[in-house]
């Protein structure tokens, strides 16, 4: 360890150090100001002489005389299978009034990248128990699928409820036994009302039992932020890769950890890129998101689903433009839906998974019923494309089929989207409605799905009979 007073400048979260000697980049680094607080910060660029170091609890209190200590290791995260069930704070401390953490090892948060050719194709399916997702935009064990929201929008009820609900079904699992199941939950800048309400559900479901769960709050230092996702990563990767969970990585709000780049950033006075966020903001979230995956021989999986808040709800803002190019989809939370009081308000039309294919189908149990989503998808663009007709030519002028789609619009945001915020449905209850939609249209029109499964599940022509008779 070396230790200086040689502090020469102090620019927000960051503190400037002179050195004689060589200090590795990511370096952990303690700071004791004059009254003896030790405060713990990261070496975020160095030089022969001179190093940048950024402070996780924020630089209040550090002026020239304070000390400085290189520890010579890079932040590690001490991880256990006894995790599960705790509440830690943005740095990883434990917040919950429970015994001090006793690791089986410590692991550098950074992690290591998967080896392309030991990974997995990620094709088995994952469980949510929301309808917008699992049957229209199925998310798949090893998959990083993100939400997209606005602010004011109810993305954290949905987080809360993927949450508690989601789980892989037996089926899904080698030899069709059940698999353990973790919640990895990192919250970034989120507000003291906030974190009440995520504790308040957690511990009333019993959600918490098998989840890990890390606070950083809105008060808390901005740097905190940019260390909050990799320790949620970290301890994923253990429990996965070591103890054979499927964990689910719920990431909210990425938004702000892109803030904390940008004020990270403006402090180095960095060259800004797009809208002031650093220019390297792509790379960086490729190194959050990319951790997700299956590697070849191991049972365990990380999946993630990252929550980010669009500014003015512009997709094409840089926060989820190079979100939607490193990850494979979104979830559209939708302003409109939510002010008809749809719940959860999830958009399907432009949401997207797209490795759905893969998870769905023949030979794989989550099963498709040989293109029900895909006739949902079309039945619905159907209909709303009728609703703006209506409002030029009102409802009088459109011809029997097309009164038929703008029917099965509305009944297909009441009966299957809107479902609630504690309602659980298996993917058999999500296909049943779907097909009790569809039974709504004439049965020619039903040409993206196979004829087998149409003989097997539609009621529309046997209803218009026993109506007749």
């Amino acid at each position: 360890m070396k230790e200086y007073q040689t502090i020469t400048e102090i620019s927000g979260p960051l503190v400037f150090v002179e050195a004689d000697e060589p200090i590795g980049y990511d370096e952990i680094v303690e700071i004791e100001t004059g009254d003896g607080t030790i405060r713990r910060g990261q070496v975020l660029d160095t030089t022969s002489d001179h190093v940048a170091i950024q402070v996780f609890e924020g630089t209040t209190g550090i002026d020239r005389d304070s000390s400085v200590t290189f520890l010579g290791e890079t932040m590690k995260m001490p991880v256990t299978e006894d995790l599960l069930g705790r509440v830690l704070d943005g740095s990883g401390n434990p917040i919950d009034g429970g015994p001090d953490i006793v690791p089986d090892e410590r692991r550098d948060i950074v992690g290591e990248a998967i080896n392309p050719y030991s990974r997995e194709y990620p094709e088995e399916f994952i469980q949510t128990g929301v309808s917008a997702i699992d049957g229209m935009n199925t998310l798949v064990r090893g998959q990083k699928l993100p939400i997209f929201s606005a602010s004011g929008l109810p993305h954290n009820d949905l987080a809360l409820q993927i949450a508690r609900q989601a789980t892989v079904p037996e089926e899904e699992t080698a030899g069709g036994e059940a698999s353990e199941f973790a919640v990895i939950f990192g919250a970034m800048g989120i507000t003291a009302e906030e974190a009440n309400e995520f504790m308040d559900d957690f511990e009333r479901t019993g959600a918490l039992e098998r989840s890990v769960v890390f606070m950083n709050l809105a008060d808390d230092p901005a740097v905190e932020r940019t260390i909050t996702p990799r320790l949620a990563l970290t301890t994923a990767e253990y429990l996965a890769f070591e103890h054979g969970y499927h964990t689910l990585v719920i990431l909210t709000d990425m938004t702000n950890y892109c803030e904390a780049l940008r004020e990270i950033g403006a402090a180095r006075e960095e060259v800004p890129g797009r809208r002031g966020y650093p220019g390297y903001m792509y790379t960086d979230l490729a190194s959050i998101y990319e951790r997700a995956g299956r590697i070849k021989g191991q049972e365990g999986s990380i999946t993630q689903m990252p929550i980010l808040t669009m500014p003015s709800e512009d997709i094409t803002h840089p926060i989820p433009d190079l979100t939607g190019y490193i990850t494979e989809g979104q979830i559209l939370i939708d302003s409109g839906l939510n002010s008809q009081g749809v719940v959860p308000p999830v958009n399907v039309s432009p949401s997207l998974s797209r490795l759905m294919d893969d998870g769905i189908g023949e030979g794989l149990t989550r099963g498709d019923h040989g293109g029900v989503s895909d006739q949902l998808f079309y039945a619905y663009a159907e209909g709303k494309d009728k609703r703006d007709l209506v409002n030029i030519v009102g409802r009088e002028a459109l011809s029997e089929r097309d009164n038929r789609f703008l029917d099965f619009a509305d009944r297909f945001e009441e009966e299957f989207v809107d479902q609630g915020s504690n309602t659980n449905r298996s993917i058999e209850e999500t296909l049943s409605i779907g097909w009790d939609l569809l039974s709504m249209l004439p049965r020619e029109e039903l040409n993206r799905v196979d004829e087998e499964y149409i003989d097997e599940y539609y009621q529309g022509e046997a209803a218009e009979e026993v109506a007749a008779d």
